[in-house]
């Protein structure tokens, strides 16, 4: 039968706001033989997702709505012991000592999963980031995707186990009471030092000047697809339009490697 011609104009109306009004989510995934926590940080100008920190079983995810347009990143972390009220600590990753990391970064060294949504039809930026260190593996993978193929990236390598050793954060007695001693993150050469050279700062503040060190050359190598220092776009940034991505730790059979 035809269609009324005076519900054309209505359906129209409806398909053109679905479209401008496009959100993704991000469903985030523990894969890794342990509990870990998960952050989330939105950049300036866009709003907190529903939950900026939780809790992740081995093998348990958990999907997040996201607003069009909007970026910011989302990290794992380790080792964690929080009160009933949310106030605690983390080894790896921490977000000022709250279960919620309410605006709070991520303390480097941290495996960073960053993003910016496309508002309505324009393609969406995204990128796995060990600029600031590394503490787990983690992939993205762009799922649902709207036009042509995307491309996963992130770095599935376990860095801790390679780690310099003036880059190594040992761990002490982690949130599940074992107190192992092992490399639970690896930092950055920037962290470490706090050089100009590895910082990318002062006279190092260009493309130009700030080249690959001996020690992001050690992630690249690693994690190839991953930024490795902070003018390392290139092979680095990556751009989609997906309804979902679905994030990753620990994705190599559900084991660090």
């Amino acid at each position: 039968m035809a269609m009324k011609p005076s519900v054309l104009p209505l359906l129209l109306l409806v398909v053109s706001f679905l479209s401008s009004s496009f959100a993704s989510t991000f469903t985030v995934a523990n894969y890794c033989p342990f509990t870990i926590w998960p952050g989330t940080l939105a950049g300036s100008g866009t709003p907190q997702l529903p939950t900026t920190g939780f809790q992740l079983q081995s093998g348990q995810s958990l999907r997040i709505p996201a607003v069009p347009g909007w970026s910011g990143r989302i990290w794992g972390r380790t080792g964690c012991t929080f009160d009933a009220s949310g106030v605690g600590s983390c080894q790896t990753g921490d977000c000022g000592g709250r279960l919620e990391c309410d605006g709070m970064g991520a303390t480097p060294p941290a495996s960073l999963f960053e993003i910016t949504l496309g508002a309505g039809d324009d393609k969406d930026f995204y990128d796995v980031s060990i600029v600031d260190g590394y503490n787990l593996p983690l992939i993205a993978v762009p799922q649902g995707v709207l036009n042509g193929k995307c491309n996963a990236t992130g770095c599935v390598s376990n860095i801790n186990m390679g780690c310099p050793k003036e880059l190594q954060v040992v761990g002490g007695e982690d949130g599940e009471g074992n107190g192992s001693g092992d490399v639970v993150a690896c930092k950055s050469a920037c962290g470490a030092f706090g050089s100009d050279q590895y910082c990318c700062s002062g006279e190092f503040a260009n493309p130009s000047t700030c080249r690959p060190s001996f020690y992001s050359t050690i992630f690249k190598r690693a994690c190839p697809s991953a930024y490795s220092y902070a003018f390392d776009d290139a092979t680095s940034t990556f751009t989609c339009k997906a309804y979902d991505y679905a994030i990753i730790f620990c994705p190599v059979n559900g084991k660090r490697r």
